[in-house]
């Protein structure tokens, strides 16, 4: 559902999907899949190669190793090329857990199958279940996480605290406070 043309943009939310990522990951869960859908990619809605190199290096430069697989679900065939000018700019390691699915071929429905439970899988990838993308309902699921790295950080607070007609910001609290 990205349909946004800043670059900056777009790298901010990618890096505000992936923080909320990693905040619901279960404990002891270090890396995680990702099931990227390219249907109805076109050029006029790719990445420019810039863009992407940003990506990758924020990806590599701060989320290393929380990558298990990556699959590209349906990319047009002009991004193997595309992606094979990208993997330079990726570590080795990272470029093997990149796999392309394509619905129609038979190897890709099998990997599918393999890494997925196919009746939690929505049926556009394959799967039995039915999935429907509700902006109102991923909006507040975010407003919960956005309360959660809040409390992550010790700034389940209000920011601000009016004090003599000013806004300041609240006191730390004590380092013992916040490990516990």
């Amino acid at each position: 559902m990205q349909n946004t043309t800043s670059a900056e943009n777009n790298i901010r939310h990618l890096v505000y999907l992936l923080e909320n990522a990693v905040i619901n990951l279960s404990e002891g869960q270090e890396q995680m899949s990702w099931l990227i859908d390219f249907t109805g990619f076109s050029l006029n809605t790719s990445v420019p190669i810039r863009t992407a190199r940003d990506i990758i290096y924020i990806l590599q430069s701060h989320y290393p190793e929380r990558l298990a697989i990556a699959f590209l679900y349906n990319p047009p065939r002009f991004f193997e090329a595309f992606y094979k000018a990208v993997r330079y700019f990726l570590d080795p390691k990272t470029a093997q857990k990149v796999k392309f699915v394509y619905p129609k071929n038979k190897d890709s429905v099998e990997m599918m199958q393999l890494y997925f439970d196919i009746e939690n899988l929505p049926n556009e990838f394959g799967g039995n279940a039915t999935l429907k993308y509700d902006h109102e309902e991923f909006s507040r699921l975010m407003a919960q996480d956005d309360v959660k790295t809040a409390k992550f950080w010790g700034i389940d607070e209000k920011p601000y605290q009016i004090g003599n007609g000013h806004s300041v910001a609240p006191e730390p609290a004590p380092i013992s406070q916040q490990a516990g």
